[in-house]
């Protein structure tokens, strides 16, 4: 199946479109992603820009995510996914922290330990300042990598408020964990 249509499908059937998404709903997702990670004796790893560490809280909020989370890495400023993921500067320069090319760089920078089987990066604007027109506020980049398969991409455009666009940006990253898996993608 294409990488876009299970991606969609897997994001339609887990619900994280819903501008009203709630704590609730974000702990069933990361519920379903434990249990097939840890089926699958997996090691997650997530590297964090607008969700700022949102996505390693919901993993860790669960009792017993030792077993399936290795880490969770926020790099809010260039700087910082520059030393920590190996984001180059003429990357960031060319396309902005707000790009396909940075989630790419700062997911492949994830997966570089031995520890970690699958990641996510995460930038975007989350509001509610600080969008363009070409970048509005609820622009989101996500990918996504399982193993030694390629790492992918999607920009996303939420709705909300910063809090509603945060859940949702979660809601999202690992649902398309979970589709990775149940795709081996």
């Amino acid at each position: 199946m294409a990488l876009t249509l299970w991606l969609d499908l897997s994001l339609i059937k887990l619900g994280c479109f819903l501008t009203k998404m709630t704590e609730q709903q974000l702990n069933s997702i990361i519920t379903r992603f434990a249990k097939l990670a840890i089926q699958q004796n997996l090691m997650m790893a997530t590297a964090e820009s607008c969700t700022g560490g949102l996505i390693a809280k919901t993993a860790t909020d669960l009792m017993g995510s030792s077993q399936w989370f290795s880490r969770g890495i926020v790099t809010y400023s260039n700087t910082s996914k520059q030393e920590l993921l190996g984001v180059t500067a003429a990357t960031l320069q060319q396309f902005g922290a707000v790009s396909e090319q940075i989630v790419l760089e700062m997911v492949e920078g994830l997966l570089t330990s031995d520890e970690v089987d699958i990641g996510v990066a995460v930038s975007g604007i989350a509001g509610p300042g600080g969008g363009s027109k070409e970048k509005p506020v609820g622009t989101v980049w996500i990918s996504w990598k399982y193993r030694n398969n390629t790492a992918f991409a999607r920009c996303f455009h939420f709705d909300g408020n910063r809090h509603e666009i945060r859940l949702q940006a979660c809601s999202a990253a690992i649902s398309g964990l979970i589709g990775c898996i149940e795709n081996d993608q």
